[in-house]
């Protein structure tokens, strides 16, 4: 199964290698068949703190960090992290 992609705003970036990313979405109302927005805030993994607040980032889905953390950051305003970033230290200690 693929992982899932999301795209968001950087909320806070208060934490040590933690940002908060929030996501809008936008969904149909099953009765009234107008869109409404909805959005949640996800904790992500940002390994070297590279990300601030108000910047646009993709994360996407990994096994768990800790408690709160299942995302990871991949992409910060359009550009990729390098490969050596993304990978946590479990994987890459694998390849």
């Amino acid at each position: 199964m693929p992982r899932r992609v999301l795209a968001g705003r950087v909320t806070s970036d208060k934490m040590d290698k933690t940002v908060t990313v929030l996501v809008d979405r936008r969904i149909m109302h099953p009765l009234y068949k107008k869109f409404i927005r909805r959005s949640k805030k996800y904790a992500a993994h940002d390994e070297v703190n590279l990300c601030r607040e108000g910047d646009l980032v993709r994360i996407i889905e990994c096994p768990p960090i800790s408690k709160r953390k299942t995302w990871m950051v991949v992409e910060r305003n359009g550009e990729p992290l390098s490969a050596d970033v993304v990978l946590p230290e479990k994987e890459a200690a694998g390849r």
